[in-house]
């Protein structure tokens, strides 16, 4: 047999409204945590999402960073130029060279991967988010645009000062050693040996 349920309580008019009420009080008491947003400035981690800057030095037009985007808010534009050859006899070669290199922020969703996907680091985030325009297509940035964003891109967090030195590092030192050891002996004047008078 189903235990019987126990008894409740009689429900009192306006006990909702009562408690309710109880926690607006006690919210009012409280210091507030709201940030007067353009008065004061927000305090953001440092490698923060805001805009996408562009090192345009770095960047051979490979176009990666265009086919991965899920949004396809990447445009570039591109021509080929013929290098002459760099010693007598080689053969030319030919680059690309960026003529048009622009992000569409009204489009973009921010997900980081033309910045992970880009082999020669020409894409960084910028923890800037002040960008918003009174039109939508001035939120097509364009390569002058991008390349400010790219002062505004914060240092790489610095190496942990107990792990060991990367190898290219080291194979850089010993390499500049033995550069300046070979340059100090061809340098050096050739003494006579015995101190002839």
């Amino acid at each position: 047999m189903a235990e019987p349920l126990p008894p409740t309580r009689p429900r009192i008019p306006g006990s909702g409204l009562a408690k309710g009420l109880a926690v607006t009080l006690r919210t009012m008491t409280r210091k507030t945590v709201t940030e007067q947003y353009p008065d004061t400035q927000p305090d953001l981690p440092p490698r923060t999402r805001g805009v996408i800057g562009l090192f345009e030095e770095n960047c051979t037009v490979c176009m990666l960073c265009a086919r991965e985007c899920p949004d396809w808010c990447i445009y570039i534009d591109s021509h080929k130029e013929t290098v002459p050859a760099a010693t007598p006899g080689g053969r030319e070669r030919s680059r690309n060279v960026l003529d048009r290199f622009a992000i569409d922020f009204s489009l973009c969703m921010y997900c980081g991967i033309c910045i992970e996907v880009c082999p020669f680091d020409a894409l960084f985030w910028s923890p800037e988010f002040e960008y918003a325009e009174t039109d939508i297509r001035d939120l097509t940035h364009e390569r002058d645009k991008l390349r400010e964003w790219m002062w505004t891109v914060p240092a790489p967090p610095a190496l942990d000062p107990g792990a060991e030195e990367p190898k290219e590092i080291a194979a850089a030192r010993k390499t500049a050693e033995k550069l300046a050891a070979t340059q100090a002996a061809q340098t050096a004047p050739n003494e006579p040996e015995g101190g002839e008078a």
